[in-house]
């Protein structure tokens, strides 16, 4: 995507938030629809996570991607933004997947239908940080809808986080964050740490400065599927990595 297209983006009127309808706006830069793909895997490389018939299903890793390491990453990098992302439990087992935003910080997908106690674990969770406000998770083998509108922490001139960043989040037009806050990262299991590569080490340091990252979608060893994946730059720091 060129410099002009992406400026271009960027300057459309505001859209509301939740949007009214899954088609992304004008001004949102699809990183997964079926046709268009930009995601990497961990590596930088081609993902192996399979598509077919316009959905992207989380794929176990092999060789040193093993153990709940083949997450993707998304070639677009932002500081502020909206993230829409539709995704399907599987019928069996936990369905247990995230939405990685920068890697750092994770809104929690999991199979908590019909939980009447729920907490950190949960769907709707930002994991580590805050529980969701209601539990609004679907039954398995249904489309569901996050809609994310994410404020990166600031950081000063020695990477320190000077104020903390915020999420609002909506699972299916429910609203399961308002306003939630957090700083540095808490998870052992983010990507920067557990299961990181050269090409994501120099993203990272990268971010650390920039404030601007990507956003991945989490292997945890169940197939669960995604489709419709935008995002929605806040801001113009927005760019492709490595282009």
């Amino acid at each position: 995507m060129s410099s002009v297209l992406l400026f271009l983006l960027l300057t459309q009127t505001p859209n509301d938030f939740p949007p009214s309808s899954t088609k992304p706006p004008k001004d949102a830069i699809v990183l997964f629809d079926g046709k268009t793909n930009l995601f990497l895997s961990m590596e930088g490389t081609k993902t192996d996570w399979k598509i077919e018939d316009g959905v992207l299903t989380s794929t176990r890793g092999k060789g040193r991607q093993r153990g709940n390491k083949n997450h993707i990453v998304s070639k677009l990098h932002f500081r502020d933004a909206e993230i829409h992302v539709e995704f399907m439990l599987p019928p069996k087992g936990s369905g247990n997947s995230g939405i990685y935003i920068h890697g750092n910080y994770e809104l929690q997908i999991l199979n908590s239908f019909g939980k009447k106690k729920f907490g950190m674990n949960d769907a709707g969770a930002v994991y580590g940080f805050s529980k969701p406000l209601l539990n609004a998770c679907r039954k398995p083998g249904e489309w569901q809808i996050y809609d994310i509108r994410y404020r990166a922490p600031r950081r000063d001139e020695n990477e320190k986080i000077i104020e903390k960043g915020t999420i609002t989040a909506y699972l299916n037009g429910r609203k399961v964050q308002d306003g939630a806050t957090f700083a540095e990262p808490r998870s052992v299991y983010h990507p920067f740490r557990y299961g990181t590569t050269e090409y994501l080490k120099k993203i990272w340091a990268r971010q650390k400065k920039t404030m601007t990252g990507p956003v991945f979608l989490q292997d945890h060893g169940q197939p669960v599927k995604f489709r419709n994946v935008w995002v929605r730059p806040l801001d113009k720091h927005a760019f492709i990595y490595g282009e």
